[in-house]
């Protein structure tokens, strides 16, 4: 049976936000019963109409309870500074879906690399040529060394950033720092400590 009445919607939703796919389809695309199912569950937003997934307050207040969220909302939201940046915060890797703009921006790149820092896969080009905002994403996961630029890659600081964050990224070491003597006793004394400490 398909809830009708708005008043017992809004509580349900309230509760458990995906109870809205049982919602009569007017009040799918109600406003303020969406609203109250993307706060309880922001991924109930695919269930709210077409409109209300473009709606800019609605995606706002999705995102903000998972950044998930940003995949089922309307394209053009996408390049909204604030949401993209409240949903790279709660996962990083929805960086993917941002526009190219902010896939340029450093502060929306370095917020999504602060949860995840395997996201500067989607950085624009010119900010995976940046130290600072490489440094940023390695010591969040030293596998992210990846996908940071050739010379970067080549860089032996950074290199070990990333291999005190993560031993293996001494794989994606380029300019000969795969074979460097100090830098291999260094992945074996950092693959200890983790042993010992668990991190």
């Amino acid at each position: 049976a398909l809830l009708a009445d708005k008043d017992l919607l809004s509580f349900v939703v309230g509760k458990k936000g995906t109870m809205l796919e049982f919602a009569a389809e007017s009040l799918r695309g109600d406003r303020d019963v969406v609203l109250q199912a993307v706060r309880s569950d922001g991924l109930a937003l695919r269930l709210a109409s077409e409109a209300l997934r473009g709606d800019r307050e609605v995606v706002l207040a999705a995102v903000a309870q998972d950044g998930d969220a940003l995949a089922m909302a309307d394209e053009s939201v996408r390049a909204d500074r604030e949401i993209v940046l409240q949903a790279v915060r709660t996962n990083g890797a929805v960086l993917e879906l941002a526009s190219e703009e902010l896939r340029n921006d450093r502060e929306v790149v370095e917020a999504a690399l602060r949860f995840d820092g395997l996201s500067l896969r989607f950085a624009g080009q010119g900010l995976r040529e940046h130290r600072e905002v490489v440094l940023v994403a390695v010591r969040q996961h030293g596998a992210a060394l990846e996908f940071a630029s050739q010379a970067l890659r080549a860089d032996r600081e950074l290199v070990r950033e990333a291999i005190n964050r993560t031993p293996k990224a001494i794989a994606y070491a380029l300019g000969g720092l795969q074979d460097d003597d100090e830098l291999l006793e260094f992945v074996r004394d950092v693959r200890c400590r983790i042993q010992k400490e668990g991190r």
